[in-house]
């Protein structure tokens, strides 16, 4: 395997679940050290959540991918002692405990820094680290309603509806691996290392588009509709005549001509009134009525056939066993097969997502898939001075 873009960086990461795991596990993705702290005896409640096989999440093989996990009693004052000496050669911390809980454990950020000051330490959290909401319990499903995201998802006469996966606490994952590097650029400049707070609602709110400017200038306030783009025409899903569905998206302005001319409707590729997006959106309806006829009298395949010919973008839905199959996920590696256990004849086989984004030179990659809990206790322990009579004893205690 090629060297990885972050080889030689330390992080600690220290969360559960979505947020804070999959900020890590971006980082691990291109070469990163990233050291897990679990709970002893019960580890990262994902292991135990979703489809299990023989007793841990299938999810847990992607969201740990190229971790080490290191079981750490952080309630007790020796598990707080380990934390810190492993804070002193880290790089990067992740985080996303509820506001104030690493500061009780004298793990916070300005007591950890002054030990390391070219520390860089991500917090996750509902609301971020001030404000008078910051001690409220925040999960994802929140920031994405306190974000907007919520109000105008679904349609307009039924309540609104959730993103089919963890987005809120997606995005802010994102954000958070994101500003670790802008902080490690910054560090090399500086010498320092800083605090990256982001709040899961920000996260989601700086990704509503025009809805704010909308809004500030006109008082105007978007609401759901469905599977259409508001004020951006043609942009909608269409059912087709073998009752399966496209997605068309021919709001730009010679796509929108090509696509009339395509289907037949030289009527509509010529209007004058039609030539822009600001005369499509007057007649939104019209287009999605004559654009919905063409699609019902043919079956899918031969409506993608014809919009692929004109150069008019357009998809059908992907189940994920359409995802599977598909040949450009095939041909792009995005679709990763792992054998779990050293056995390989005898493994059973893992499917993970491939790693994005693709880097010409210096790409990332899976090393291994999510760890057994306290997998690398023992090595990464050693490695900081606790020799294995001292690793036997805290055991003992429960303290690893």
């Amino acid at each position: 395997m090629k060297s990885m873009p972050l080889e030689g960086l330390r992080v600690l990461e220290m969360g559960t679940l979505i947020a804070g795991p999959f900020c890590g596990r971006l980082l691990a993705e291109f070469g990163a050290e990233v050291i897990k702290i679990e709970t002893p005896g019960e580890g990262d409640p994902l292991r135990k959540w979703r489809k299990l096989h023989e007793g841990t999440s299938l999810w847990w093989y992607a969201q740990a991918r190229n971790k080490k996990s290191v079981t750490v009693n952080l309630r007790e004052k020796e598990g707080q002692e380990i934390v810190r000496k492993l804070a002193l050669g880290a790089d990067i911390i992740v985080e996303n405990f509820r506001p104030g809980t690493l500061e009780k454990w004298n793990l916070g950020y300005e007591a950890l820094a002054e030990a390391n000051p070219k520390l860089i330490m991500v917090r996750l959290s509902g609301y971020g680290q001030s404000g008078p909401y910051k001690d409220r319990v925040g999960f994802g499903a929140i920031g994405e309603s306190m974000g907007g995201m919520r109000y105008i998802t679904g349609y307009p006469d039924r309540a609104p509806v959730r993103v089919g996966i963890s987005i809120g606490d997606s995005l802010a994952a994102m954000y958070g691996a994101m500003g670790a590097l802008m902080a490690l650029h910054q560090r090399h400049k500086s010498g320092r290392g800083q605090m990256v707070d982001v709040a899961l609602y920000e996260a989601v709110f700086s990704m509503m588009e025009s809805m704010l400017p909308e809004f500030g200038m006109t008082g105007f306030v978007r609401e759901r509709s469905g599977a259409s783009l508001p004020g951006i025409v043609p942009s909608n899903t269409y059912l087709c005549g073998d009752g399966q569905y496209v997605v068309i998206g021919a709001n730009g302005d010679s796509i929108f001509k090509r696509m009339m001319l395509a289907i037949g409707r030289s009527d509509l590729a010529n209007d004058p009134a039609l030539a822009d997006n600001a005369g499509r959106t007057i007649h939104t309806e019209k287009l999605d009525t004559a654009i919905g006829q063409w699609t019902g009298a043919n079956n899918l395949d031969h409506v993608l056939a014809v919009l692929d010919k004109a150069d008019v973008p357009a998809g059908r839905i992907y189940s994920i066993a359409d995802i599977v199959s598909d040949l450009q996920y095939q041909a792009r590696g995005m679709i990763e097969k792992h054998k779990l256990g050293d056995n390989c004849e005898m493994s059973a086989e893992v499917w993970l997502p491939g790693i994005v984004p693709k880097l010409s030179d210096t790409p990332g990659g899976t090393k291994w898939v999510g760890p057994k809990l306290g997998q690398h206790t023992a090595a990464v322990l050693n490695a900081i001075g606790y020799d294995n009579a001292a690793l036997a004893d805290l055991k003992q205690r429960g303290i690893i």
